[in-house]
């Protein structure tokens, strides 16, 4: 099975077509301004745990990892953190072995967690299932493990801790209703956007930034108040969205390029890879900003990986750009989003990216993605030719879904169109091409598409 760590990297429509300009800006400026929600927000997370694996509390996969998790990496961590952004707080997750294992080296990391909150006001928290509960495990057993594991942490910090967020990878709708309801806790990073053919889980169709759950599929957004889940769902891993689009490792890339260490600089190269990891912070903090209000970048880091001094690095030049980047834990973040949305009604993100010439990246690429409370929309083209834009992604959220029953691999919500291309109807088309249905809904929230529409038919 391909895995992240194993894996070694192998090395114009017309401007008024697709170009954001008039009304479509006007749009724009109107979508940003519906959203009470603004600035730039880094998070980032490590994992201390036992085995690179944990899927059940008695059963793991991978390797042993307990050697590169010991205090003086724990440490090395933490010092790298602050000396890329001194006054920022970060997310530590603790895995079920992590908080069980009575040896002198898991004690003293387990002190040297608390104290991290007691003097840098770190978020200390429970990581499930090795980012893979659902897959291995069942609801109910997963429900138990983390009822458990919340309260081991809040003994550990002491002082009547409790944290705000869940960090979870993948986390169904039921799981995460209940740890609003049961547990006071309305953060969970339940989902790794865009994740399929890689690693042990896929879940690929939802939305890469902050939004509430349906109680029918983690992935869908609550459609109303009946069907909703107050725990606001975060993405894992900020990845390059051309990247993105792949399956697994198709064609020789890396669907998980982005802000992590072991695509990018694991496998470019320090200067190529730093270079990636600013490149995808850059879509979101420039044009993206300027789109949504706001910004979000976020990764989770193994502390058993190493590449410190590429966390001080990407850390320091974030804040030498973008010196308003506020560096925050994950729990924080999801609340302040929480705040400024107290339901899905104002979801209108947009993203625009150019190739960054990046293994998978094309230079000559340009992808547009819509994601709202009703649907998700890519586009795709050859910015250097005179091409039509094609959609390679149109995932309807009105429709019914539902989650697998029990546990399993496959965790994805795809129905109309999806962009990793892997079912027969998952072929690129023109906007035209998709049903009058599905057109009037996406002219109905960006009438700026009916021109490109119109195009097609001259083109």
């Amino acid at each position: 099975m391909w895995t992240r760590r194993h894996f070694l990297s192998q090395a114009a429509v017309a401007a008024s077509s697709l170009a954001l300009a008039g009304a479509a800006a006007r749009v724009e400026a109107q979508a940003a301004r519906s959203s009470t929600m603004r600035g730039r927000f880094l998070t980032h997370v490590s994992i201390v745990r036992v085995n690179q694996i944990e899927v059940t509390p008695t059963r793991s996969i991978g390797e042993d990892e307990a050697i590169d998790n010991r205090p003086e990496r724990i440490r090395s961590r933490r010092a790298a953190f602050a000396a890329g952004c001194p006054d920022g707080r970060m997310t530590w997750a603790i895995s079920w072995l992590a908080l069980q294992d009575n040896r002198k080296e898991y004690q003293e990391a387990r002190r040297l967690l608390a104290s991290y909150h007691d003097r840098y006001g770190d978020e200390i928290t429970f990581i499930p299932g090795g980012y893979f509960a659902p897959m291995f495990d069942t609801r109910e057993h997963n429900r138990k493990t983390i009822h458990d594991a919340l309260g081991q942490v809040s003994q550990m910090v002491g002082g009547g801790y409790r944290p705000q967020c869940l960090i979870a990878g993948f986390m169904d709708a039921e799981n995460q209703r209940l740890l609003a309801q049961d547990e006071g806790i309305h953060v969970c990073q339940g989902q790794i956007w865009s994740q399929h053919g890689i690693d042990n889980g896929d879940g690929d169709g939802g939305i890469c930034y902050p939004y509430y759950p349906s109680r029918e599929h983690y992935l869908k957004p609550a459609q109303g108040a009946s069907d909703f889940i107050d725990c606001v769902c975060l993405d894992g891993w900020t990845c390059d969205f051309l990247a993105a689009r792949r399956n697994g490792f198709e064609g020789g890339f890396n669907s998980r390029l982005g802000v992590g260490p072991i695509e990018t600089v694991g496998n470019l190269g320090v200067v190529a890879g730093r270079r990636e990891m600013m490149d995808t912070t850059a879509i979101h903090f420039d044009g993206g900003y300027a789109m949504n209000g706001f910004g979000w970048v976020t990764a989770i880091w193994e502390t058993s990986i190493g590449h410190d001094e590429d966390l001080t690095y990407w850390l320091e030049t974030v804040r030498e750009r973008w010196p308003d980047t506020k560096v925050t834990t994950e729990g924080d973040f999801g609340l302040e989003w929480r705040k400024n949305n107290p339901n899905n009604e104002k979801l209108n993100y947009r993203f625009d990216e150019k190739g960054t010439g990046a293994p998978g990246s094309e230079k000559n690429l340009e992808i547009q993605w819509f994601m709202n409370e009703e649907f998700r929309l890519a586009l795709l083209r050859d910015w250097t030719k005179d091409a039509p834009a094609l959609a390679i992604d149109f995932t309807r959220y009105d429709l019914k879904a539902e989650e697998p029953q029990s546990p399993q691999r496959e965790w994805s919500l795809m129905n109309v169109l999806n962009q990793k291309g892997i079912r027969p109807q998952d072929k690129p088309k023109r906007l035209g091409e998709l049903s009058p249905d599905d057109q009037h809904r996406i002219f109905a929230r960006y009438p700026q598409l009916k021109n490109l529409s119109r195009a097609e038919v001259t083109d």
